[in-house]
């Protein structure tokens, strides 16, 4: 028997389409392999990347790969009760987060779900995880200044609401210590915070909350972690769930500040999936796109226009290195994407200069348009004359006579290395920040011995704080420093000075 050409035609035609109607009506594909908490799937030809699957033991996958044949998932639950040939189904959702005033105060998994042992998350927003960035005609220069309290940032490498300000260093410098205490210093000042912890122990992620819950910090913080005994796919998506969470206020025409703690781990995650998914490894292994794993998260930090509301989301990436390497595949990535970086030495950590800034490494490419005008007066020359004192200490090891314009200097610069010391967990008001920096730049430490210097700043805040408190509050109100307030300034600290003096028998 013969089958004519249109009777061809016309037998594939019923066959696509009685297919498309089995498709529409099922849109169930089934796993081929599964290992490793990677399973593909044949079947699901209309799946979305980035979309959620439902497997059986209501276990879920998020789409990664499409391939010709197949997609590759990466699963969120164990993959020990994922067989061959189990049943997937689509639920047309790409990944999405609940978000909204609901998740103040709370810790939650890269999902959004509750893990403090609290009540459920009640929300009924939803944001998926990924989207575009703002773009350059919806965002506005970054010019308000986001005060971290710790003096040698805010004077020499200032952050901005709306800014990517990177924290590098070897591990055990402080990075950490570092987005904590400015979690603190936003007590008061209108800003929400995000903490997102990636690849780290739940023992340490514990020890975070329950230091914010003491300082009252938590009223304006969310926490999302991911810890280092959760699964690559928990861990390579809880910086963008962290980042919708805070988008929400920023569109609101709120300020959020988020901290990814660290972005190290999360190229390392993504490095595991990605090699699972059978994706060409590159330089250390890391695929490709590795570096478009960053930048599509950090570019979402902005400040908005004033049309939009005028919110900002400020990020503070986190990334470790090995051995001060800066120059290493990752760590160059992220340096390239954000607006500056604290770099944090582990000889200064180690030699008792506390935050271990390097000062030399350090840059804020936001600069002063991110400072109020009185801590631009009193900081003005600070990063030239700690890079002076440090180049000259360095020589002055060889030579034992120095003339006077060089001892002079290295006095100097020593009782700022002091002054610029800070323990932690203590930020300070824009105002103590300035009178600190205005003492030291007008000399009046010259006198008070390098040991001494940081038991005479705790004494003359505390002098400024009880006898003057109007000077402090005109520096945390106005941010200007007028002649009127100079001349007061200097007035009580000579007037503290003698005292100290007379106190301490000098």
């Amino acid at each position: 028997m013969e089958l004519r050409p249109e009777e061809i035609s016309a037998l594939i035609k019923e066959q696509i389409k009685h297919y498309e109607d089995r498709l529409e009506a099922n849109d169930v594909g089934y796993v081929i392999r599964v290992g490793d908490g990677i399973a593909l799937i044949q079947g699901l030809e209309k799946a979305m990347a980035g979309e959620l699957l439902l497997f059986p033991n209501d276990i879920y996958g998020m789409v990664m790969n499409l391939e010709e044949d197949h997609v590759g998932a990466v699963l969120l639950g164990s993959d020990s009760l994922i067989k061959e040939g189990d049943e997937v189904k689509r639920t047309n959702r790409i990944i999405e987060v609940p978000v909204g005033d609901a998740l103040l105060g709370r810790v939650v998994n890269s999902l959004g779900q509750a893990i403090d042992g609290g009540a459920p998350i009640a929300s009924d927003k939803f944001r998926p995880i990924e989207r575009v960035a703002p773009g350059v005609i919806t965002r506005k220069s970054v010019h308000q200044p986001l005060q971290t309290g710790i003096k040698i940032i805010d004077s020499m490498i200032p952050i901005g609401k709306g800014q990517r300000e990177l924290i590098i260093g070897d591990r055990q410098t402080g990075k950490t210590a570092i987005a904590i205490d400015t979690i603190l210093n936003q007590k008061g000042n209108d800003v929400l915070c995000i903490y997102v912890a990636i690849g780290q122990k739940a023992s340490t992620v514990a020890q975070i909350v329950e230091k914010l819950r003491v300082n009252g910090a938590m009223e304006y913080t969310t926490v999302v972690a991911a810890t280092a005994s959760e699964l690559a796919p928990l861990q390579y998506i809880a910086p963008y769930a962290g980042c919708a969470i805070g988008e929400e206020w920023m569109e609101q025409g709120k300020h959020v500040l988020i901290v990814y703690d660290d972005l190290s781990k999360h190229a390392v995650a993504y490095r595991t999936l990605s090699l699972l998914l059978k994706r060409p490894p590159g330089r250390e292994a890391f695929p490709g796109d590795v570096f478009y794993l960053h930048s599509r998260l950090l570019e979402r930090a902005a400040k908005l226009n004033d049309e939009l509301g005028g919110g900002s989301l400020t990020a503070l990436p986190i990334i470790e290195t090995q051995a001060g390497d800066i120059s290493a595949y990752i760590p160059t990535n992220v340096i390239s994407i954000t607006d500056g970086q604290i770099f944090l030495q582990t000889e200064l950590f180690n030699s008792g200069v506390r935050p271990a800034v390097d000062s030399g490494l350090s840059v804020s490419r936001v600069g002063s348009s991110a400072q109020t005008k009185a801590m631009k007066a009193v900081s003005g020359a600070l990063k030239l004359e700690l890079a002076q004192y440090r180049e000259m200490l360095s020589f002055a090891q060889f030579g034992s006579d120095v003339d006077a314009a060089t001892k002079a200097a290295l006095d100097h610069g020593a009782r700022l290395t002091e002054l610029l010391k800070q323990g932690q967990y203590s930020p300070l008001s824009v105002g103590e920040m300035v009178v600190s920096l205005f003492a030291a730049k007008n000399k009046f430490l010259r006198s008070i011995p390098v040991e001494k210097v940081q038991d005479f700043e705790a004494g003359l805040h505390n002098e400024i704080r009880t006898s003057h408190p109007e000077i402090l509050d005109e520096l945390n109100e106005t941010g200007l420093l007028s002649k009127e307030l100079d001349a007061k300034l200097r007035e009580a600290i000579s007037a503290y000075l003698e005292k100290y003096k007379m106190l301490n028998g000098d």
